[in-house]
Order: C-alpha cells, then structure tokens, then sequence
C-alpha cells in the first residue's frame, strides 16, 4: 500500500527530521564568526551581538540545550525580555528582524541555523521586537525552518531568543 508523503510528514513531528543542508555555498554563519561567553552566552562578531544559546525555555547545560522551548504571544515576549533584563541588569532584549535574521544558516533547513552553536533550536518560527507597519496587530518573525521572514498575528504563540548589545566587562 502506497502512503503519500503528505500523511507520513503528519504522522511525525518536524523536529524528528535532521536538519538538512547543501553541500556547496558560503556558509552565512560560520563557526569562526561566533565567540563563547560566559555560560550559555554566546558573541556574534560580525554583529557584535550577545545571543543566549537557547530559546527562552531551555537551559544550557554546558554542551547543549535542556528542556522544551516556551512559546509566547508577541506582548508576553516583549514582558519576558524586560524581566530578564531587570534580573541581571545586562541589558537583554527581543531581537529585531535584521538582528534576528543575521543569525540564520542559509545553507540550511529543518533548522536553519548553525546547530552547533544554537543547538535544539525549533525549525519553527521566532519573535522579533519590529511590529508591523501596516497592521498594529502584527509583528515580525523569522522562520528557522528554511530562514524566511513574515508578519504574524501578535496573538500567536511563538518562540523567542534573547540578544543584547556587547559591553566589554
């Protein structure tokens, strides 16, 4: 009996596929472009960006990303960054589009990013701070299933990772 392919990808979930990737191209985010600080915090150089390893959710545990990643509506995200700055005065904050999308592997999908660096990062779609300008009721996300960008209701649950600007200490 022939299943077509469409019912197979229902019967299981996206994050039981590896991430795919080609063979040849440029890699948009190399290794080398990425320095680490400190538990969990990592430094995007070209950016001069701080990045916490994991989606808000997760807990880095020195090699990897424990636990499942929280989902947010838009308005809860934007609340869920301003407490993580208050609770240690660095400064963390929702990205914007241009931030969030400078960290997506475009070589790759399923996801796309460089999963040595973000590991355990849903292929699903991420906040951004940058509203949209048409529509009050919609916000910016990246998609790091295959690295596009699009508007979505702010009501929508969707996942989030926290940035912040590099002070050197």
């Amino acid at each position: 009996m022939k299943v077509p392919i469409l019912a197979l990808l229902a019967l299981f979930p996206s994050s039981s596929f590896a991430q795919t990737c080609l063979a040849s191209g440029v890699e948009t985010t190399p290794d080398e472009d990425f320095t680490v600080l400190g538990t969990g915090n990592i430094l995007h150089e070209p950016t001069n960006l701080v990045w916490q390893r994991c989606s808000a959710g997760q807990t880095w545990n020195g090699s990897q990303c424990e636990g499942e990643a929280t989902r947010f509506d838009w308005q809860s995200a934007l609340t869920y960054a301003h407490q993580a700055s208050q609770e240690d005065l660095l400064g963390w904050r929702l990205p914007n589009i241009k931030e969030l999308a400078s960290i997506t592997e475009r070589l790759c999908v399923r996801p796309s990013i460089n999963e040595g660096v973000f590991p355990q990062t849903p292929d699903d779609d991420f906040w951004t701070a940058t509203p949209s300008t048409e529509d009050p009721d919609r916000a910016w996300v990246v998609a790091f299933f295959n690295a596009s960008h699009s508007i979505k209701q702010k009501e929508r649950f969707v996942y989030i990772r926290l940035v912040r600007t590099y002070v050197e200490q």
